[in-house]
């Protein structure tokens, strides 16, 4: 309509000036040249100043559209603000438990609990590393009233807090605190097994949730949330917990006549935080509905998902692989399983020892980021050969480190500072070699990953790197106690202690047993060198699966 009006004002404009130029006569010929001339120079200037106007108008317009641009940036920023400190908050509850099943074995440490039992309790920590079996379930059944999330996230949240709530009031007893009972380890490792399961499935929730309620420009903060999130829950459940709980930090160090927290008091309070947060969650935060958000990743639904986990479980490319995940960390279960347990048991305070993982904290974080320029190329996994082996040795260090512990020990049963220093650097160091494995793993699951399958490839690729980890420390833990060699001193009819009776007997005869070689010891030497023996077939596995071309990794596509 405008240019329409525009147009008719042109023509208009034309009229009144040839009528002006002609005087109102009939114009002669020059006179009609000379017209043409001035109305053309007229019509030019009008053009010009015509286009000045219209670009003065589209400047405008742009600069418009782009504040209102702005302004809905800004709000869509504000808005996921909120979001972003709820998934942060949610991650967070996330890791308390786990940062508590962390704790425990350090505490039955304490208690002289068997390594047996220790290995019993290790089961606790499995959720984590089986939750792909579950996690189609929890993606794909759902209330459609409560929400496709907030369907699992807050059954499982509520049982947290009530597990909490109830094992406040039962821990002490479990754990023979105040009596000469032993610590009932299988049914503390059965409610924290319910816990650690719990969080597993309120993590596969958020995960989920995070695909959503964040907008797609600011989808990457999830995991962000999830690391921030669960590593500071972790940190709180394990080593604010740890040291607030010992008597011996709280009055050196802050000042305090006694410990700050207790166990009971410390799940009771997470309790009651899981129960309200939960409420507030469940009334207050609103979950879009699908239709609402666009995912990049394809839904399969339940039975295609486990169709797909069959699918990529026939090709023999990936049976190789997760043969070598399964089997590449057998030559450090022993240092990784066994080594805090022995410190504690040398006398190292358990508060002390969770405190040292606060200056590795910002090694874990930056670290991999500084390692991942090495495993952006074709060969990622380049990092992790090469750091195997540095690995390896350093199963002989720790070794060493607790041979010499007890050499550091003054007469009063005090450790001095260097002594902590020794094992910073030496962790420090061994925590170079572990984030070089880790993210040249990481790098290389997410060059192979097919992406028309979403992120089920990836997930069964960490399911089994985690039980990787799992079932060699179980084993280290379990056995420890079968290579480990006692004596008994004082008594004449008592001569081992590789018994629990001969134990209690020498013990009830006045005696003490003595370890004459400690399994530790062992295992640590035995597998070192098959870790060395299992390079012999890894690595040439590795580089072999490696040089593979993409299409060998493809669902779609399979050779065999």
């Amino acid at each position: 309509m405008q240019l329409q009006e525009r147009k008719q004002c042109d023509v208009a404009e034309a009229k009144r000036w040839k009528q002006r130029l002609s005087g109102g006569r009939k114009v002669g010929r020059l006179d009609k040249f000379v017209d043409k001339e001035k109305y053309s120079r007229m019509k030019r200037q009008r053009k010009e100043n015509e286009d000045q106007k219209d670009f003065g108008l589209m400047v405008g317009n742009s600069e418009e559209e782009g504040r209102i641009e702005s302004k809905k940036s800004v709000r869509g920023a504000n808005d996921d603000q909120a979001n972003i400190f709820l998934l942060l908050f949610l991650y967070v509850l996330q890791g308390i438990p786990l940062g508590l099943a962390g704790s425990i074995p350090m505490i039955l440490q304490n208690r002289a609990v068997s390594y047996k039992d220790q290995a019993t309790f290790s089961l606790s920590f499995w959720p984590f590393s089986i939750k792909l079996l579950w996690a189609p379930l929890v993606d794909s059944v759902y209330f459609q009233k409560m929400g496709r999330r907030k369907s699992w996230l807050v059954p499982a949240q509520y049982l947290i807090g009530f597990f909490m709530l109830v094992l406040s009031s039962n821990i002490n007893t479990l754990l023979g605190e105040g009596s000469e009972e032993t610590p009932n380890v299988t049914i503390i490792t059965a409610v924290f097994f319910a816990l650690n399961f719990l969080a597993a499935t309120q993590d596969i929730a958020v995960d989920g949730w995070a695909l959503t309620i964040l907008s797609r420009e600011n989808v990457g903060w999830a995991s962000t949330c999830n690391s921030v999130g669960q590593t500071a829950g972790y940190f709180l459940g394990y080593v604010v917990f740890l040291a607030l709980e010992s008597r011996d930090f709280c009055v050196n160090y802050l000042g305090q006549a006694d410990s700050l927290v207790t166990l009971p008091g410390f799940l009771y309070f997470w309790g009651i935080v899981f129960c309200v947060t939960t409420s507030l969650v469940w009334l207050l935060k609103h979950e879009k509905d699908e239709s609402e958000v666009e995912l990049n990743e394809p839904d399969f639904g339940l039975i295609g998902t486990y169709q797909v986990l069959g699918r990529i479980l026939k090709m023999k490319t990936l049976r190789d692989l997760i043969l070598v995940l399964l089997t590449c960390k057998i030559g450090f279960a022993a240092a990784d399983s066994l080594t805090v347990l022995k410190l504690t048991e040398n006398g190292v305070p358990k508060d002390r020892l969770a405190l040292l993982s606060i200056p590795l904290t910002p090694v874990q974080v930056f670290l991999p980021l500084y390692i991942s320029r090495y495993t952006a190329g074709p060969k990622p996994l380049t990092p992790f050969i090469r750091s195997y082996p540095v690995r390896l040795l350093f199963g002989l260090v720790f070794a060493v480190l607790v041979w010499a512990t007890p050499l550091f020990k003054d007469e009063n049963g005090v450790y001095p500072a260097h002594f902590y220093v020794i094992i910073i650097i030496v962790y420090l160091i061994h925590q170079v070699t572990v984030n070089c494995m880790f993210v040249g793993v990481m790098a290389f699951f997410a060059r192979i990953s097919d992406k028309s399958v979403g992120g089920t490839y990836m997930t069964l690729l960490n399911t089994f790197t985690n039980l990787g980890g799992n079932w060699p420390s179980w084993i280290a833990l379990r056995y420890v106690s079968d290579l480990t060699w006692k004596s008994c001193s004082g008594v004449v009819n008592v001569l081992s202690c590789n018994k629990e009776s001969e134990t209690q007997a020498c013990e009830a005869g006045g005696g003490t047993c003595n370890i004459d070689t400690d399994g530790y010891y062992i295992e640590s030497a035995v597998l070192v060198v098959f870790g060395f023996l299992w390079m012999k077939w890894g690595v040439p596995t590795i580089r072999r699966l490696q040089d593979l071309p993409m299409s060998a990794w493809a669902v779609s596509h399979r050779s065999d």
